[in-house]
């Protein structure tokens, strides 16, 4: 199959199939993010994805799920994104679920109908990056996106009967500020109810203007000690239905994917037992990081 440039994906969709639809991201100026700077964002032709589609066909008949690439497929009109999944069932015929990366602007541009026609395609299970609940980390974070514009465009997804998950970074409101953070962040989550909850931490590398206001002390991480209290308050707040907390990501502090409401206490127990388990020095220290925002301890 054609890939053009880095192909990302969630851990979670690891045995999708990965079908490139599009090339880098439409909005590409998050502050922390570097995963497409410098790529020029693009549709790739149907000819193209329906070449890709019989070679899938042929080596992966019994497909039963497609992730749909680059960084925000979901921008794509919902005649493209017909187009497409008519496409997906007519060479996978087994498919169940298309899913993709998506954001609060993808979702503010489609009307309710369109949602609801999508969804009856089989695209369900967005991953989207809202980061925060947090009005000035948002702006900060240049999310194109404030919180109540997030509970909005999310219940329409609800209406429409689309599930979906949502990216979340502690420690993206700075040091000092992750009561505050956790608190408004809990908040959003109670009021969507999503499916999934992807966790990690403020990192960022060479090419971003996050990167250069760490370098600057413009922002100041949070330390680990902080990252875990965030932490500590954002689960103690969360009331939930039905959600799988997913915090594998190498950036975490605390490594855990169990469900809530019933493992709550489970994971605020393993978040108690890891501080516990520092010294002062280590709980006072920003992380020191690895690939992909890997703390060392």
């Amino acid at each position: 199959m054609h890939y053009t440039g880095t192909i990302f994906r969630p851990p979670f969709e690891a045995r999708s199939l990965l079908l490139q639809v599009t090339v880098g991201c439409s909005h590409n100026r998050c502050t922390f993010c570097t995963m497409y700077r410098g790529v020029s964002f693009q549709i790739e032709p149907m000819e193209q994805i329906e070449q890709d589609l019989k070679e899938a066909g042929y080596y992966y008949p019994n497909t039963r799920r497609v992730f749909l690439e680059n960084g925000d497929p979901f921008v794509l009109k919902t005649e493209q994104l017909t187009e497409i999944a008519e496409m997906i069932h007519r060479y996978l015929p087994y498919v169940d679920t298309i899913a993709m990366y998506a954001s609060i602007k993808n979702i503010r541009s489609k009307s309710s109908a369109d949602l609801r026609l999508l969804r009856s395609l089989g695209i369900n299970d967005l991953n989207i990056g809202v980061e925060s609940g947090y009005d000035p980390a948002l702006k900060y974070m240049n999310k194109d996106h404030t919180c109540e514009e997030a509970v909005q465009e999310l219940h329409r997804l609800t209406d429409a009967g689309m599930d979906f998950g949502l990216n979340i970074i502690l420690g993206c409101a700075g040091s000092g500020n992750g009561e505050a953070n956790a608190l408004a962040t809990a908040d959003l989550i109670n009021r969507t109810q999503p499916g999934l909850i992807f966790t990690g931490t403020m990192h960022s590398d060479p090419g971003c203007p996050l990167y250069e206001d760490m370098q600057n002390g413009t922002f100041v991480e949070n330390s680990i000690g902080e990252y875990l209290e965030e932490e500590e308050i954002l689960v103690s707040n969360l009331d939930l239905k039905f959600c799988e907390y997913f915090a594998l990501h190498p950036s975490n502090i605390v490594r855990a994917d169990l469900l809530l409401p019933k493992e709550k206490e489970l994971l605020l127990h393993k978040i108690r037992q890891t501080r516990a388990g520092m010294t002062q020095d280590i709980l006072m220290s920003r992380p020191s990081r690895a690939g992909e925002g890997g703390i060392i301890l």
